[in-house]
């Protein structure tokens, strides 16, 4: 039997399974009191027909319309500001957020329906890597969404909320060549991001506007955490020629290499100073405390939770990409370069 390309309803689906609506019914809800073989059979059609339940609707002081706000593996500081900042403008409108790990990215139509079923109003996803499956099992259950943070865009039209990246990336180079370094390291995340990719090309032009050439070994890439700026610290402090100055793609990266560097007996900033990105509170705990590119994260939640809301209700939105502004911060972390280095 051949698949409507219209969106199935609950009749559809019952006809098809030789079961009535409530049955059906029960089986989206999770009701125990349907017979194995009845509900396998229910699921396997709710399957077939990519059956999307229509979004509830909010009765005025019953239930809580709901976003859903999804993190890769693994929260840090980075999470933390953006959860808060999301979580504050939902307040302010009633509105609650729940906060997810994405996982399972094959079973696209499950995880879509998953959402819509749940009763989200729209999805925000921070810094993934979204493939044309989920986007397009995103657009047939209607689901908005606003990405933080892409690492890829694959859609030229997918909403996303970011900060300005590259002009981050050269005020923070600009700022250590002030110092009189010439011998800066990059040390970033992932080498197709979109973010990184802005960041990488803020450092080359700030070295290229001085003359400074780019050595090769001096850009690492890896993911935004920790240990890769550990690693990718410790293969550059072991240069032959070392970087006297290192610009991290983020705070956590920056500790990493803060560690790196502790591992070899230098001292911060006296013999190596650092520069981070997003200026999370790990920044400010830092010993000492860490030179940063502040990244206004929570406005960037606040941000992504008004868009993604305005998206679900079918209003227009003025630009499919808004990028808010960086601002340098400087801590401890960094000191003029040695005479004659």
């Amino acid at each position: 039997m051949p698949v409507s390309p219209r969106r199935a309803t609950l009749a559809t689906v019952a006809a098809s399974a030789g079961v009535s609506v409530a049955t059906v019914s029960k089986v989206l809800n999770g009701r125990s009191d349907v017979a194995p073989a009845t509900r396998s059979l229910v699921q396997s059609m709710l399957q077939r027909y990519d059956y999307v339940a229509p979004s509830p609707r909010r009765v005025e002081g019953v239930g809580l319309s709901t976003v859903e706000l999804q993190f890769e593996p693994g929260l840090n500081g980075y999470s933390t500001e953006i959860i808060q900042g999301a979580v504050g403008a939902a307040a302010e409108v009633g509105v609650g957020v729940v906060v997810s790990i994405r996982g399972d990215a094959d079973r696209t139509a499950a995880w879509a329906r998953g959402l819509m079923n749940a009763g989200r109003r729209a999805l925000i996803a921070v810094t993934s890597e979204l493939t044309s499956g989920q986007l397009s099992a995103l657009s047939r259950a209607r689901l908005p969404l606003v990405v933080i943070d892409p690492l890829n865009l694959p859609r030229a039209r997918i909403t996303s909320i970011g900060a300005t990246n590259f002009a981050g990336g050269l005020s923070a180079t600009q700022h250590l060549l002030s110092l009189g370094h010439r011998r800066i390291a990059y040390i970033g995340g992932p080498a197709t991001a979109a973010c990184n990719q802005a960041r990488l090309h803020g450092y080359r032009a700030a070295m290229e506007s001085e003359g400074v050439p780019v050595l090769p070994d001096y850009v690492q890439t890896g993911s935004f955490r920790y240990y890769d700026g550990v690693a990718g610290g410790s293969v550059l402090l072991d240069l032959p020629q070392a970087p006297t100055a290192i610009f991290a793609g983020c705070d956590e990266i920056a500790l990493g290499v803060k560690e790196a560097a502790r591992e070899r007996g230098l001292r911060i900033p006296e013999d190596l100073s650092i520069v981070g990105f997003d200026d999370t509170h790990l920044a400010q705990m830092a010993s000492p405390p860490l030179t940063t590119i502040r990244q206004p994260l929570r406005e960037m939640g606040r941000v992504a939770l008004r868009t993604a809301l305005r998206l679900a209700a079918g209003e227009k939105i003025d630009s499919h990409h808004v990028e808010l502004a960086t601002e340098l911060v400087v801590r401890g972390s960094t000191a003029p370069a040695s005479p004659g280095v």
